[in-house]
């Protein structure tokens, strides 16, 4: 079970996966995410080619109990891990939610969506008046090439339009990867996969 504070629920509800800008994290008294976020919009790239090797899609060695395709996500170390076996995962370089907005708990996947549309809630509109009502899925939406939804949480596996996010404390709770890597993790799981959040 999810056990976010009752501010980190609210706030991530508010916006909705995404970083926000650090000047105005820090005008709303909220935690500034490690790096800045892009601009729904604006797309930096797909892939995991401009990223440092440590957040590359990789197969490596993970001593674990759980069931194959289980999903474990390290928020401290920025990891999520596709269990492959019982001393094997896949490892892909993940963005988390920044200070104040992590959480831990046990989920299932209830949803999964290719190029989502990217609705920001009404707070997220007062904040940054200057963001679109809608914006349809594709290049330069925050929600990247695929989400896939946590439960009943506000909270998903997306991809975005910010690789070189990957690595940092960005988002309201929510765990993103580049498009190409969360492609790859979104053909590979299905409806119901388990998703492990570990953060210590």
């Amino acid at each position: 079970m999810i056990r976010p504070s009752a501010f980190s629920l609210a706030f991530a509800a508010a916006l909705a996966c995404a970083g926000g800008t650090i000047a105005q994290a820090q005008s709303d008294n909220i935690p500034a995410p490690t790096i800045q976020d892009v601009d729904p919009g604006v797309d930096h790239g797909s892939s995991e080619e401009g990223l440092d090797y440590q957040w590359k899609k990789q197969p490596v060695f993970f001593r674990s109990d759980y069931a194959r395709g289980t999903i474990v996500v390290f928020t401290a170390e920025r990891y999520l891990y596709l269990v492959q076996g019982p001393t094997s995962a896949i490892r892909y370089g993940i963005g988390v939610g920044r200070e104040g907005f992590q959480w831990g708990g046990t989920q299932k996947i209830t949803l999964k969506r290719e190029w989502p549309d990217w609705v920001p809630p009404p707070e997220m509109i007062e904040r940054q008046p200057y963001l679109p009502r809608w914006m349809a899925g594709g290049p330069g939406n925050p929600l990247g090439a695929r989400a896939m939804n946590l439960g009943a949480t506000v909270y998903r596996i997306h991809g975005t339009n910010a690789p070189e996010t990957i690595g940092h404390a960005v988002s309201s709770g929510c765990f993103r990867l580049v498009n190409d890597d969360v492609i790859d993790l979104y053909g590979r799981v299905p409806v119901g996969t388990k998703v492990v959040v570990q953060h210590h």
